[in-house]
This record gives structure tokens, sequence and C-alpha cells, in this order.
């Protein structure tokens, strides 16, 4: 894992930007295609502006895997991953090939078995992903499951984690907050040839002392990318800001 951060949330998303076009047309080069997971969110946007703004991304060539998504949510619904994906994302870029998670399907669990299998013939590249308030990777909230193999499974939501979407203005009231996701699971992840981890925001500083400055336990799901050999986690300072008080080296 290496750690990187910069003075602001534009620098800092610029430069995680710039990595992950690299992956891509380095994995395009020598494969002839590339494979990424897209996470959403608002530590994503600036991020994602950034990404769909470099020419040189041959996106026709690639293939995207989704993250996460709220179970019995629409996509018509704003909150919803695959609206928001698809306006900063793949309607800007129009990548190859789009699995998107159907989180509104009538069965949920036939859902995440269609994307198992989808998944299980793809090596992914370059995971974007962020952490949440909690410490969440994806939608695994802590305590995360560390061992489970399905690459993608259904999950409950906490309530730090329904408060966090709340207060990021997805949703109009706690009760509107889905209870259940469908989230790609730890292992799943962790099985990304690289991740490019984007963390901005003064909210986020406690999350990321205890994920990256503490010991790596399922309590703080996001500490186990300190286990990655080629983990890139770019923070802004303020995010970054409670780490200095560990005495933590940072790039």
């Amino acid at each position: 894992m290496q750690m990187h951060v910069f003075s602001s949330k534009a620098e800092m998303a610029q430069a995680a930007a710039t990595k992950a076009a690299e992956l891509l047309k380095d994995a395009i080069v020598r494969k002839g295609h590339a494979t990424f997971v897209a996470a959403t969110g608002a530590s994503q946007l600036e991020f994602l502006d950034a990404l769909t703004s470099d020419p040189e991304i041959d996106w026709p060539r690639t293939a995207m895997f989704h993250l996460d998504e709220y179970v019995s949510l629409p996509e018509t619904h704003p909150a919803s991953f695959r609206h928001y994906l698809k306006e900063r994302l793949i309607n800007r870029v129009h990548p190859g090939t789009v699995h998107l998670i159907q989180g509104d399907a009538p069965d949920p669990q036939a859902e995440c078995q269609r994307l198992n299998r989808l998944i299980a013939s793809h090596e992914v590249d370059v995971a974007f992903v962020g952490i949440g308030e909690n410490g969440h990777l994806a939608f695994n909230d802590p305590p995360a499951d560390f061992e489970v193999k399905d690459p993608y499974i259904i999950v409950e939501l906490d309530e730090a984690c329904q408060r966090q979407q709340l207060g990021e203005g997805w949703f109009a009231s706690l009760d509107e907050v889905p209870h259940r996701a469908i989230s790609m699971s730890v292992k799943q992840i962790m099985k990304s040839q690289v991740i490019v981890c984007t963390v901005p925001d003064h909210r986020k500083a406690p999350a990321v002392r205890d994920c990256f400055a503490g010991e790596v336990t399922p309590l703080h799901p996001a500490s186990i990318l300190r286990q990655h050999q080629h983990a890139d986690i770019f923070l802004d300072a303020d995010a970054a800001s409670l780490l200095k008080q560990q005495g933590l080296s940072i790039a």
C-alpha cells in the first residue's frame, strides 16, 4: 500500500485519475482490453470527472463492473448508483461492456449469482474505491466479513452508513435509506490487480486514522487495503488531518 496526500481535493482527484488512466491504458496495451470496478458516492465525483476527461483512454476496449447498489431501489431514484454511474461515467465515455447491479431485481440472491458468474471470467485490472465514514469498503460495513468468497453478496447497512447517505444529500430522510444492498465482497475487491482508493473531506479523517494507523480488523473494513501490494490511497489534507498525530509516514 502507498499513501499520497494532496493539499486540495482537486489535486487529489487529478492525481488519482492520472494513476487510474495509466493503469487502464497499460492493460489495454498489454492485453488488448482492461477490466475495472467503479465506485460511486460523493468521494468519487471529482475523480470521475477528471478520469472521464482523459481523451487517450480507449474506453470501448474496457469492461466495467459495478461496486455496490441498494436492494429494491429503482434506477430512476436519484440515489441509485446505476443512475450515478450512467450520468457521470457510462454516458460520457461509453465503456465497451458494462455490468451493472440490478438492485431492484425480484430476487437479489439470484442477481448476486448472475454477477458472480460474469466476474468469474474476468481479471480485474483496477478497482476504483473510496471508504465510508464508518470505514466501510464498498458496502461492507463493520464488522466486515473478510472471509466470504462469493464476489457479490447481500449486506445489511448499519446506521452510521445510512446516516452518511442521508448527510450527503442522497435521501430526504433516514427512513428512506434502504437497509440492504448488494456489494462486492472484500475478498473480491482484494483480488484486483491494483486498487485506487480516493478519500477526500474532513468527515472521513477519523475513518482514515482508524483504517490506516490502527490494526487491520473487520471493525475498520478498509484497513484490509494495507495488506494489498498495489493499493494506492489518495487523500486530501482534510482526510489526512489526523494521521500526523499517529506519526504515520505519508508521501
